[in-house]
């Protein structure tokens, strides 16, 4: 996590619900669950990570015109590009675009007039998206506006005619007019606008690629130097698959020698009939071949290929081989011991933590002896808790007393008394009454989960004196629990591992034992926090119980941070929130500050998890907010 950030006009926070929703409208425009949405500086559809960016031009705009012209990047990514854009011609004018003097300009012109060419066929499709395109227009077409004045003050002759094209593409008027550049450029213009018409009869991309060459090579005798700016992005898509023909598969190479047999095969020919073993003295030693045999001397024979032949060393070992198998010595793995992984799960592509959490590990460490330290400060920091304690206690045992000993008798509705003078006697008599009913017991289950990330190191004191006060009062009314600490070590972290560390220092089952508390003093700050596959983690034990209401209270002191988590840690955190609710368990987020909260990150959380987000603006305050939230949540669980 991420300490205490002084530059705010630095720091980009994205809107998770947003671009969850954008993720949303991806899938289904796709109709392909794996692919996800990210935010990126400019907008292209990546097959190979199944990811469409949006682009960062649409933030720091009016709310409509943002989520406007973001639906549009989805709509001209995941419909156009996708089912619409000829990949092939892609990588080929790609390639070419580099043995120009202007490649920055070739893939610009190409990535802007093709998304033009497939906005009209989104357009067509789905009417729709129609508004968002306009507005994706208008707003680009003011940005070319400015930007053409900016770059020819600057002399930027070739972005200046870069702006220009898309002035032209997209004027109101067929009558546009042409501003002047420079004297080297302005004769030559008229010529270009002829080429940049052409573009509006295109109807594929390969006829895109076609002009858009032209236009390079026109451009480049004029101007040598290329573009400065970045306006759209050219992704290359690599071919997913390629087509494999039977030709293909056929040796290319010519035999060392090229002899013919003499005799012509009668069909009538000796066969013999061999066992032939996979292993022996030759295969002891792997080699780097798997079931492949090589054949660089042989001779013809007559025999027709396409009928059934005995088999010859020179054939590809390309089917299924099926054969026996016998014990053997070789290797014999009989004698390892099995490592038991009971308390490591590791996360796979299939793996129930979120896609963001592939390679996530989490592992529990083991408790450790307390210290005579840890014990003398719980007891203090208990004593200062009681006065709380007892007070949620009382009103605990004030509620279960009222609905234990509550009228039973003199009611407007239940069975009828036997009393029934009243009813003459009174102008609104009560003559019914019911049984006595045994008090209802508290039927519920509490995870405090705590982020132990390096930010918290000025928090964790009073952090610890919120998590007794928990740990007491909810002991106090006999309510199991558990208390777990989580991080991720940033300087084991990889592409292809991160380890996640949980720390339980209070569980279910020794909850309730009066001496247990000062293993909470163990929590420390520690590393980052992967929250989003904290949250998921934590879940699955709460699922395991039998408890009917299940809460999971997350502390925390800012967004998470983990490795190749900065971005997506927001979206993956909310998601593994609404996972938790859809499955009944209530997932309340108590967010701690030293120095105050602001707007920025109040936003943040409230993205995260909603309206259950309890905000302390300094820790001091938190036994004060804790108080009546843990009171609020018992009660609930009684009535």
């Amino acid at each position: 996590m991420n300490m205490y950030r002084f530059i705010n006009f630095n720091d980009e926070k994205i809107d998770s619900l947003l671009l969850m929703e954008l993720a949303d409208l991806t899938k289904t425009l796709l109709k392909d669950q794996e692919y996800n949405t990210e935010y990126q500086v400019h907008s292209y559809i990546s097959k190979a990570e199944k990811k469409v960016y949006v682009s960062h031009f649409w933030n720091h705009r009016p709310e409509m015109i943002m989520r406007a012209g973001l639906k549009s990047d989805v709509f001209l990514r995941a419909l156009g590009n996708m089912y619409f854009t000829n990949d092939r011609i892609v990588i080929q004018y790609g390639n070419w675009s580099e043995t120009t003097n202007i490649p920055r300009f070739a893939k610009q012109l190409f990535s802007l007039t093709e998304d033009l060419r497939i906005e009209e066929l989104c357009k067509k499709n789905r009417p729709g998206m129609t508004a968002e395109f306009r507005i994706r227009r208008d707003i680009y077409f003011h940005y070319f506006e400015s930007q053409l004045k900016v770059n020819k003050e600057r002399s930027l002759f070739l972005d200046a005619i870069f702006n220009m094209i898309y002035l032209m593409m997209n004027s109101d008027t067929p009558f546009f007019h042409l501003p002047s550049v420079s004297e080297n450029i302005d004769p030559f213009m008229p010529i270009l606008r002829s080429k940049v018409e052409r573009l509006y009869d295109a109807s594929s991309t390969i006829e895109i690629a076609k002009i858009c060459q032209s236009i390079v090579k026109m451009v480049e005798k004029k101007i040598n130097r290329d573009m400065i700016n970045d306006y759209f992005h050219l992704y290359i898509n690599p071919l997913e698959t390629q087509d494999i023909h039977y030709n293909d598969l056929l040796r290319k190479d010519p035999l060392i020698n090229d002899d013919k047999i003499d005799e012509k095969s009668s069909g009538n020919e000796e066969v013999f009939d061999e066992e032939f073993k996979t292993w022996h003295r030759e295969t002891k030693t792997p080699g780097d071949s798997f079931l492949q045999f090589d054949l660089n001397q042989g001779t013809k024979t007559d025999m027709l290929t396409n009928d059934a032949r005995e088999g010859e060393a020179g054939d590809q070992a390309l089917a299924i081989v099926q054969g026996s198998a016998k014990k053997t010595t070789n290797k014999d793995f009989s004698d390892l011991e099995i490592l038991d992984n009971n308390d490591t799960i590791q996360g796979g592509r299939n793996t129930p933590y979120g896609i963001e959490n592939n390679h996530a590990e989490a592992i529990f460490l083991t408790k450790v002896s307390l210290s005579p330290e840890h014990i003398s400060e719980y007891v203090q920091l208990k004593n200062n808790a009681q006065i709380y304690q007892k007070r949620l206690k009382k009103s605990i045992d004030l509620t279960l007393e009222h609905k234990k000993t509550m009228p039973r008798s003199d009611l407007q509705f239940g069975k009828l008394n036997r009393k029934l003078i009243r009813f003459f006697t009174e102008e609104q008599p009560r003559l019914f009454y019911k049984k006595n009913e045994e008090s209802k017991e508290i039927d519920a289950v509490f995870s405090l989960l705590v982020d132990c990330s390096a930010s918290m190191e000025d928090k964790m004191k009073e952090t610890k004196k919120g998590i007794i006060l928990f740990h007491e009062a909810l002991k106090s009314v006999r309510v199991p629990h558990e208390v777990t600490g989580f991080w991720e070590d940033a300087n084991e972290a990889s592409s292809n591992r991160q380890p996640n560390y949980f720390k339980r220092v209070i569980d279910f089952t020794t909850s309730l034992i009066a001496k247990t508390g000062p293993e909470i003093m163990e929590l420390e700050a520690e590393e980052d926090n992967r929250d989003g596959f904290a949250i998921r983690i934590m879940c699955e034990r709460l699922l395991k119980r039998i408890e009917k209401q299940k809460f999971l209270i997350v502390f925390s002191d800012g967004e998470p941070a983990a490795f190749n988590y900065n971005q997506n840690g927001i979206v993956d955190t909310h998601a593994a929130v609404v996972e938790a609710r859809k499955r009944g368990i209530e997932v309340f987020n108590i967010f701690l500050s030293q120095n105050g909260v602001g707007d920025e990150q109040r936003k943040v959380f409230q993205n995260i998890y909603g309206p259950y987000s309890l905000v302390a603006p300094t820790v001091a305050e938190l036994p004060d907010l804790l108080l009546p939230l843990l009171k609020k949540l018992l009660l609930k669980s009684i009535l």
